[in-house]
């Protein structure tokens, strides 16, 4: 089941470079007639390059990651580059960016993307977040942006930036939680999987995950409710379990996570 859920996480993204067009946390790709998009506008960040924007993201996680000049930073689902390519602008030339993504028409996007800009300190590299490539200790900040909630263990991959972050420093995630339950109708649907919701925590549960992987002064550092219309979730549950939703008061939030390892 895991196996067959990051393939579909993998042919999603794939399909994203491909067509040249935004998708992963985009629910355009699930529906036809509508285009809610959960990813925050980059347009004004200084190392911002928009070919390497596809909008998959749900927050903005350098804006809390602390990156200084001389850091080494690296991406859990880098993608084509585009936080990547905003830390690099602050770690300059003395740093070193390291991006890793599991999906190899990615790697080889951000790559095309990083020769155009020229960087000789960004460096993109195939694995998976549960079983990272990156040795003990070598990191000074992780960033992510809506990429651990597509991974099916989030335990052994909050253990994993433990072990690769030197000791006192941090990490800076953006992330889809929930407040509440989904309906299992969305829960089940491999679309919305590979779109961030269905993969997605209960956000007491995902904050625990964190703490029980060892990091400390863990913070909600932003938050906002992602809201889906009903035409749109139409396409997955019924009308009555539209309506159970609603009463329930659940909801999909997009949270940037700040996180310490001592």
């Amino acid at each position: 089941m895991v196996k067959d859920l990051k393939e579909v996480v993998k042919q999603k993204y794939t399909e994203v470079v491909s067509k040249e067009d935004g998708c992963g946390c985009n629910t355009s790709c699930c529906s036809p007639t509508e285009d809610v998009t959960f990813s925050e506008s980059y347009s004004k960040i200084d190392g911002y390059s928009e070919e390497a924007d596809y909008g998959l993201g749900c927050g903005i996680p350098t804006e809390f990651a602390q990156i200084k000049a001389g850091d080494t930073v690296l991406d859990l689902g880098s993608g084509a580059g585009n936080d990547a390519f905003v830390a690099r602008r602050i770690v300059g030339d003395s740093g070193l960016v390291i991006g890793v993504d599991m999906t190899e028409a990615m790697i080889a996007k951000a790559n095309e993307n990083k020769r155009k800009l020229n960087y000789s300190n960004v460096d993109f590299i195939l694995g998976e977040i549960e079983n990272l490539p990156v040795g003990d200790q070598l990191v000074d900040v992780v960033v992510s942006n809506c990429v651990l909630n597509l991974v099916p263990d989030k335990s052994k991959a909050f253990q994993e930036i433990h072990r690769v972050l030197k000791p006192n420093s941090h990490f800076s995630i953006s992330d889809i939680v929930l407040n509440g339950s989904l309906p299992k109708g969305i829960r089940d649907a491999a679309e919305l999987y590979a779109n961030c919701i269905s993969g997605a925590l209960p956000k007491v549960e995902y904050l625990k995950t964190i703490e029980e992987s060892g990091f400390v002064n863990v913070e909600v550092a932003k938050e906002r409710q992602i809201d889906l219309p009903d035409h749109l979730l139409a396409h997955f549950i019924s009308q009555a379990d539209i309506d159970e939703y609603r009463k329930s008061q659940s909801a999909i939030l997009s949270i940037t996570v700040y996180g310490e390892k001592k």
